[in-house]
């Protein structure tokens, strides 16, 4: 009877301690797959984009998603360029006939120029070397430093075209600067005062604004086969308007032309234009070179 009683004591003990091992097994178990869980999904968090540090060599299929690839067509002649723009935007009628409309006749001052950067130094140093048939201008406003341009063209005796991309909108809020550009039903009186300066000051032989955004109007000049000699960018001043619009203007640049923007040196500091500007250099194998606070891309000192 004594012997049954142990062994019935010994199972239960037994029973009891497999039990135990069992459980403490299998809150192991959950406690390391809980913690691994945890730890992987901590690795796979990528980095906040203003901390990721872009490496100085970009494997290329990389930014194939961020690449343009709109098929240009051959090259136009640069004196086909002007009238090629009047037929496939204005309906083959100059944008200055009959201006200004009536409804916005009284609404608009004689001249209003404002721009930065516009009467920098680089202007003149570039035109001079580059003499350009056609230039384009990506980001105007009120078309400060295309009237310039378009002055030392004309004082070195060249026939240049000035194309001045943009939507002529500005940005939000941008009139509690410029209360005295008027607006009618929410829409801005930009491209009509942009229009009346080109005309006080007797350029529009020289220069044409093209009306819409910069990827648009970029995208249609290279399926044109609308080339410039000298591009500036100056719209967008984040990272990724400025990259789109270098990327797509290097597109229609003429080879040996040369390509610049303003901002290179902001608060920005290296997060908006000089990032874009650096990262589209590294990964074409492009110099940068810098005038004030202009950046400029020679494409014949990178071939």
């Amino acid at each position: 009877m004594k012997e049954k009683e142990d062994q019935r004591s010994f199972h239960h003990k037994k029973f009891f301690v497999n039990t135990t091992a069992y459980v403490i097994l299998l809150l192991l178990s959950y406690a390391l797959g809980y913690l691994s869980s945890t730890t992987s999904s901590y690795s796979r968090t990528p980095p906040h984009p203003l901390t990721e540090h872009v490496p100085v060599a970009v494997p290329a299929n990389q930014l194939d998603n961020f690449r343009v690839t709109t098929r240009c067509a051959d090259s136009l002649p640069s004196q086909l360029v002007r009238q090629t723009i009047v037929d496939r935007i204005f309906n083959a009628t100059s944008p200055y006939a009959n201006f200004p409309p009536p409804h916005v006749s009284q609404l608009l001052r004689t001249k209003r120029v404002k721009g930065w950067g516009s009467y920098g130094g680089v202007f003149e140093r570039l035109i001079e070397k580059v003499k350009p048939r056609v230039v384009v201008e990506v980001g105007t406003f009120l078309g400060a430093s295309a009237l310039h341009m378009a002055n030392l063209t004309r004082q070195l005796g060249l026939e240049t075209q000035i194309l001045c991309v943009d939507d002529f909108r500005g940005w939000p809020g941008f009139r509690d600067k410029f209360k005295d550009i008027r607006m009618i039903n929410g829409d801005v009186l930009l491209y009509y005062q942009f229009m009346q300066n080109v005309i006080y000051f007797n350029a529009t032989d020289t220069i044409l604004p093209v009306p819409y955004s910069t990827g648009s109007a970029l995208m249609k000049l290279c399926e044109w086969g609308v080339v410039g000699d000298l591009i500036e960018i100056d719209a967008g001043h984040d990272f990724n308007s400025a990259w789109a619009d270098i990327n797509r203007a290097w597109r229609i640049l003429r080879p040996g032309g040369v390509i610049f923007g303003h901002d290179y040196f902001t608060a920005a500091d290296n997060r908006g234009v000089r990032r874009a500007v650096n990262l589209f250099a590294k990964t074409n194998g492009l110099q940068v070179q810098t005038d004030g606070q202009h950046w400029v891309i020679d494409s014949a000192v990178n071939v």
